[in-house]
């Protein structure tokens, strides 16, 4: 098993190495087809998702709210990537890795753009009149029939990606947390996680945005204040870890204390494979989300799509490395959690506590945010008398992940993750012209993201 493990890993290496090009170049790409609108336009966008036009009386075609559509979406980026994932990242690459993550994250904003215009513009309803769309469905009606193969591809990597990242791996790091600092039986942690899933996903996309709508905000605003704290009792040392991260992204890291340092190349390499796999930028499975939001203007869905990015990866991620690298816990020579539970943990009373609590609710918010874009795939490759049973087997994996040590699940589900991402971004190159014309059309002539005549 460990043979078999290790050939796994090897595997993610590389294909996560290779992948990174197309991922980091098609967001390139798409910035400047765009015009660098997706980063011109940020504080307009931030104005659209507090608007009315974002909330429950939004007008337009569609299921939930285009506010709760972003929750969803962002109920399956926001969780142990940027906990775990942003310490593994100073770990291997040093303090520069997180340079990386926010160029990945600038370029990315472009490409969860484009995803959600698509997702909206080539959406469909489904025969029991629900609003299905995402990267099979734009694949399927924008680039026609003999692309329906690629569609098809993305729907199984999806699903596979789903239940392993998604959903397994996210069990067993709440049941984890819960033994190591609670003491609490992981048996009873499965069953917990499991009923309320169950409870959860019986009210289908409605039950889950409404659940993501409040758990997501109120989690994300309770672990930046938490970090802000922080920072305000070392505000000394915030100007020495910007200047760090910035000079180390092009130097590489020395060895200092419990640290062994890093070259520039790993700087790079961890930045940005973190980055990806923290906003899923690339993957294609946000817009299944973004799909179901009520709203007929693509342009206006893309822009708060692209929030997604920025809040994950630039404002939480950011928060999680500064408090790592001005409390000195990136020097400790622990990696993940652990290292992120250090930092919280000797800045703040109970500070570990911190950590536990958004470890637990993020891994539940992605259970559930993953859980609607395998049930959205699933119900693309059988139809909608899919829906049932796969919720049936999403809720029977729980224990599974929660009893049982993943290590070769996690290496799998990460090798399905990133080759869910070839057919994503293959449609978006190609649909690209479409990308651009359409925000062309609707922000011509100086028009803005929201105008009087909009509401």
């Amino acid at each position: 098993m460990e043979n078999f493990t290790g050939v796994l890993g090897l595997i993610s290496n590389w294909v996560w190495l290779i992948m990174m090009f197309p991922l980091l170049g098609i967001g390139l790409y798409l910035t400047v087809g765009l015009k660098g609108m997706s980063i011109r336009r940020l504080p307009e966008a931030l104005g659209v998702l507090f608007s009315k036009d974002a909330g429950d009386d939004a007008a337009g075609d569609g299921e939930i709210s285009p506010f709760k559509a972003l929750m969803t979406a962002l109920s399956a980026t926001v969780g142990t990537g940027n906990i775990a994932g942003v310490a593994t990242a100073i770990f291997l690459g040093g303090p520069g890795a997180i340079f990386w993550m926010w160029m990945t994250a600038l370029v990315g904003m472009a490409t969860k753009y484009g995803e959600a215009v698509m997702a909206v513009h080539f959406r469909e309803i489904d025969e029991d009149g629900r609003y299905v769309g995402g990267p099979m469905y734009y694949i399927k009606n924008g680039l026609g029939p003999k692309w329906t193969w690629l569609g098809t591809a993305f729907a199984l990597l999806a699903i596979c990606a789903g239940l392993g990242a998604g959903n397994t791996v996210q069990a067993n790091s709440i049941s984890d947390v819960l033994e190591s600092n609670l003491g609490i039986p992981m048996w009873i942690t499965a069953f917990v996680v499991l009923t309320l899933t169950a409870m959860v996903l019986i009210g289908g996309i409605q039950r889950i945005a409404q659940v993501a709508g409040k758990l997501v905000p109120i989690m994300v605003v309770f672990y930046i204040s938490a970090s802000l704290i922080i920072l305000a009792m070392n505000v000394a040392e915030i100007p020495a870890a910007l200047a760090m991260i910035v000079s180390d992204a092009f130097t590489g890291t020395a060895a200092t204390g419990g640290f062994a340092g890093a070259a520039v190349m790993a700087a790079i390499r961890f930045g940005v494979a973190r980055g990806i796999f923290s906003n899923e930028a690339g993957l294609g499975s946000a817009p299944i989300a973004h799909a179901a939001a009520k709203t007929n203007d693509p342009v206006r869905q893309g822009a708060i799509g692209m929030l997604g990015t920025f809040i994950d990866t630039i404002v939480v991620c950011t928060m999680t490395a500064l408090v790592i690298i001005v409390t000195g816990a990136w020097m400790s020579g622990e990696n993940g959690a652990t290292m992120t539970t250090i930092a919280f943990s000797n800045a703040l009373p109970y500070g570990n506590y911190i950590v536990v609590l958004a470890l637990m609710v993020f891994a539940f918010t992605t259970i559930l945010g993953w859980s609607y874009y395998g049930e959205r795939c699933a119900e693309y490759l059988f139809g909608p008398k899919a829906i049932t049973p796969f919720r049936v087997l999403w809720c029977a994996v729980i224990p599974v992940g929660a009893l049982t040590s993943l290590e070769a699940i996690w290496l799998m589900a990460d090798i399905m993750n990133a080759l869910m991402a070839v057919p994503n971004l293959l449609a978006l190159l190609l649909l690209s012209p479409i990308i651009f014309k359409i925000t062309s059309d609707r922000l011509s002539g100086g028009r803005k993201l929201v105008e009087k005549s909009d509401t």
